[in-house]
């Protein structure tokens, strides 16, 4: 078993996946194992850091999840409770009330925290 350290730098963090790639199958209670979930921790902590997944806007967001279901503005506007304007707001020239947000939220499951980005 090596010796674990906090990972510094990409090679650090090549060695920890491999490392990590040959024991994570390892027998619970043994030493391999202790040591794949320290590294599991040590190489999740680099990524955090390192692999930030930015958040899309809420408009991205909506766009995306018309695109996944088919949906057309017709039927964004049914989501929204908001016949007209459903165009202005795609177009971010009017803002998603909380009423929309919720209704985005609960039928189309997009996150609150991407619906509640400022845009």
């Amino acid at each position: 078993m090596q010796a674990l350290r906090k990972i510094k730098t990409k090679k650090d963090y090549q060695t920890a996946l491999q490392r990590f790639e040959t024991i994570f199958a390892a027998k619970e209670g043994t030493p391999e194992s202790d040591e794949a979930d320290v590294l599991s921790l040590l190489i999740k902590e680099y990524e955090d850091l390192h692999f930030v997944i930015k958040v899309p806007d809420p408009i991205s967001a909506i766009r995306y999840r018309m695109e996944q279901q088919g949906l057309s503005n017709s039927d964004l506007a049914q989501v929204l409770g908001y016949k007209s304007g459903v165009n202005d707001i795609l177009k971010k020239h009017r803002k998603l009330s909380l009423n929309m947000i919720r209704r985005l939220n609960e039928q189309l499951h997009i996150p609150l925290e991407t619906l509640v980005k400022e845009y």
